[in-house]
């Protein structure tokens, strides 16, 4: 194996390591995502998969695996189920927000239609429970129709609760649970359950898993207020444009006096929104110190993330996962 070269990015260096488990990962979506019947379902599934992205999640599998010492195929199949419910959440995440583009390319459902969307994430979901029955553990198919369930819970969730200024905290963290972390800490959950780890181990994988998607996830609403468009792949203020109440806005809401009350009712609650709203807006979250305050609960649980990894034996792989959580958090230092 050549040498790692660290100015790469963590994410970078552990997709080289795991790049013979990833090859066999990719072959066996592109077999899986075929249909004899109906040549959309590729069509569709190709379009979202080949756009790129970083396999983070199925990646986390692998790594999670290889960390835990296990030495058979069933992690390959294993990865390629969190990566067929990712891409299914994302079919149907696009059409609920109305979205237009993701990664930079239009979205599916605007290139194809919303029912085409639905129907393949469907089918992906379908797929994704016939991939984690061939792992033979009821264990790991628990793990994940319970991810299933509880990522399908939190967009449910977020739609009433991402419009109503009541929404606090607590709230907010019960939504990112389900959208974003249910699925990173199932990723590295099963790894380690496939590994047949200590239940501590398994635990531990579990915490990072969460603590990591959370950090994901609040990076993410906080990089929509002042992100680089070209590195985000999305316009700044589309969580405004959308009436999503996030993080940074919850905290300005909470120290709002009356009329900047009545501004976020009237932009997020009614709908209402004029020109110069996301001027003022970021404005009021600066007022209030509210992206400062998410930045520091972002890296606060990349933190959680490193430190649930001392549990774990030491290994290059274990390494790699701390480096991915500081990744997660650096791009908002």
């Amino acid at each position: 194996m050549m040498p790692e070269d660290l100015t790469d990015k963590p994410h970078e260096r552990l997709a080289r390591r795991l790049a013979p488990r990833m090859e066999k990962v990719n072959t066996l979506i592109a077999d899986r995502m075929a249909s004899r019947h109906a040549p959309r379902i590729p069509e569709v599934t190709a379009h979202l998969v080949d756009a790129g992205g970083k396999r983070l999640r199925p990646m986390l599998t692998l790594a999670a695996a290889e960390l835990c010492g296990y030495e058979g195929e069933h992690d390959v199949h294993l990865a390629a189920t969190v990566e067929f419910i990712h891409t299914a959440t994302l079919l149907h995440d696009d059409v609920v927000d109305e979205s237009r583009q993701r990664r930079g390319r239009p979205t599916a459902n605007l290139l194809w239609d919303n029912k085409s969307s639905v129907l393949v994430g469907d089918y992906l979901f379908a797929r994704s429970f016939q991939l984690m029955i061939e792992a033979g553990s009821l264990r790991v198919l628990d793990i994940l129709a319970n991810a299933s369930a509880t990522i399908a819970e939190g967009e449910v969730l977020q739609l009433t609760a991402s419009q109503d200024l009541k929404t606090d905290e607590d709230i907010y963290l019960q939504v990112v649970r389900g959208k974003t972390a249910a699925l990173f800490s199932a990723a590295t959950e099963v790894g380690g359950v496939l590994a047949g780890v200590p239940d501590t181990q398994v635990r531990a994988l579990y915490e990072y898993g969460d603590a990591l998607g959370i950090a994901f996830q609040i990076v993410d609403d906080l990089l929509d207020y002042e992100g680089d468009e070209g590195a985000t792949g999305k316009r700044v203020g589309d969580d405004f444009r959308e009436r999503k109440l996030t993080l940074p806005v919850i905290k300005a809401v909470a120290q709002a006096d009356a009329e900047e009350r009545a501004f976020w009712s009237r932009t997020i609650e009614k709908g209402r929104q004029e020109d110069g709203d996301l001027d003022h807006a970021i404005a009021l979250l600066q007022r209030h110190g509210a992206l400062d305050a998410t930045r520091k609960e972002a890296l606060d649980w990349a933190d959680r993330a490193r430190d649930a990894l001392t549990a774990l034996p030491d290994h290059p792989v274990r390494d790699l996962l701390r480096d991915i959580a500081g990744y997660v958090v650096s791009r908002i230092r």
